[in-house]
This record gives structure tokens, C-alpha cells and sequence, in this order.
């Protein structure tokens, strides 16, 4: 296990939010220090970066080492899958916000647009990220919400968040979508959504690629949970139609 704490990107400005920006790396040394230098290049400063790697076989430690100077924390050790790591690196998180890039995404520009506006420690904010070459997905209604969940690199999330809730670790690829759809019903937090586009997300990933079948035998049961029972029943019609006539457009 390696273990290194280094000082924070910049220093953090008085009145300032501070954003923690967590990534969480496994045998990622090809993509890694593209993202690393999307964060260096951030007009916003009052940022810091924690790594957690799940004891990478390659040269992931060797690019965190050389750049342990920018990195505020970060460790290298076995882990029980993303989400755990993820769970992990909240412990360490500086200031009142926190933010979560893939090590095969970058930041955008905007992201400091974004990062500026951040006032209301009682909301998630979320904007848009470019995916395949294409933005997505712009404000979300409840329903679309429910169905679709928003991109994790597209949201900013309040401390608080993490002061009440953690990642539900049976869920590998979607614990994110389940986190999102408790907030949404509770009244202690609400969405705001900004029309920026703060995040070039990697569509090769592995929520692109797998199903996290637990989270899908799930998801009726946390939409009517977290949604309501209108929501549900036109989320459960949708499924009946799509079983009874195919690929039916849902709108």
C-alpha cells in the first residue's frame, strides 16, 4: 500500500468554494495524465485532487508520483470495486464540494464557469457533458430523472450529500443513479441545472459497456420509492411497452 499526501493544487482563495475532484484509478496509466492535466488547467483555483487506486499492475503509481506535488491525497491499495474507492476517498474530501471525474475523462473549460457559481450548499448542481461527440443531456425532468439518471460527470455535489448518505456498494456500475434518486426525494437537497458543458466523458467506460443487473431487478422499486407513484406507473407502462411492441419512443 502506498499512501502520499501532497499540497492542494493551488491555493485556495478567502470566500472561495473549495472542490474536492475524486478520481479513482485501476491500471490507468494510458488516459491518466490527460485527465490529471484537464484539472491543471482550470481557471477555477480553489481545487484539490484525490486519487484512489485499486493497486495498479502498470504505471498508474509512477504518473501519480510525478504528479504528487498537484495532488492533495492520494493512495494505492486493493479495493472492493469503484464505488468502494470512491467511498474511500470521501474521508478525505477538503471544503464543501464535491466532484467526481473518471480517469479516462477530461474537464472542460466550463467546469469553472460552473465551479464560480456555486452558492446554495443545499443543492446538487448538474450541467451537460460532451459523449460520443454530443452533448448530453441538458435539464432533466422528474420522469427522465428517474429514467435515465444524469451523467455523474456532469454533477457537483454538495458535502452534505456525503455527510448523509454513502454509495450503495451492491450496485458496480450504477451506484451513482441510485444516489441521485434518494436526494431527489429528499427535501433537504434539490437539482439546479446550468447550461454549461463542464466534462469530456470517456464513452468506452464500463457504464457504457455492462448492466448492473442488481441496480436494473432494483430500479422500479427506487423509482416508486423516490419518485412517486405517477412516475412509476408511466416508468412501468413504458416497460410493458416495450415488451409488448419493441423499441417504442418514449418522450
Amino acid at each position: 500500500m502506498i499512501i502520499e499526501e501532497g499540497e492542494n493544487l493551488t491555493e485556495t482563495a478567502k470566500n472561495t468554494a473549495n472542490i474536492s475532484i475524486i478520481i479513482v484509478t485501476y491500471n490507468a496509466a494510458g488516459p491518466l495524465q490527460q485527465c490529471l492535466d484537464s484539472i491543471y488547467k482550470q481557471k477555477y483555483a480553489a481545487i484539490n485532487i484525490i486519487v484512489i487506486d485499486g493497486e495498479s499492475s502498470d504505471d498508474t503509481r509512477k504518473i501519480l508520483q510525478d504528479n504528487a506535488k498537484h495532488i492533495h491525497f492520494w493512495v494505492s491499495e486493493k479495493d472492493g470495486g469503484i464505488y468502494d474507492a470512491m467511498n474511500k476517498a470521501l474521508k478525505y474530501v477538503k471544503g464543501d464540494w464535491v466532484y467526481f471525474l473518471g480517469s479516462d475523462d477530461e474537464l472542460l473549460p466550463d467546469f469553472s464557469k460552473l465551479a464560480a457559481e456555486l452558492t446554495d450548499h443545499n443543492a446538487i448542481y448538474y450541467a451537460n457533458v460532451m459523449y460520443n461527440s454530443k452533448k448530453k443531456s441538458g435539464e432533466l425532468s422528474a420522469y427522465f430523472m428517474a429514467k435515465v439518471g444524469i451523467y455523474h460527470q456532469a454533477i457537483i455535489y454538495p458535502k452534505a450529500v456525503f455527510e448523509k448518505y454513502q454509495y450503495a456498494e451492491k450496485y458496480k456500475i450504477a451506484a451513482d443513479y441510485a444516489l441521485n434518486m434518494q436526494c431527489y426525494s429528499d427535501k433537504n437537497f434539490h437539482f439546479i441545472y446550468k447550461e454549461y458543458i463542464i466534462a469530456q466523458y470517456n464513452h468506452t467506460g464500463i457504464s457504457a459497456r455492462f448492466i448492473d443487473k442488481p441496480f436494473e431487478k432494483d430500479k422500479a422499486a427506487l423509482i416508486l420509492q423516490n419518485f412517486g407513484f405517477k412516475i412509476w406507473s408511466r416508468f412501468k407502462f413504458r416497460q410493458l411497452k416495450k415488451v409488448l411492441f419493441g423499441g417504442v419512443k418514449d418522450n
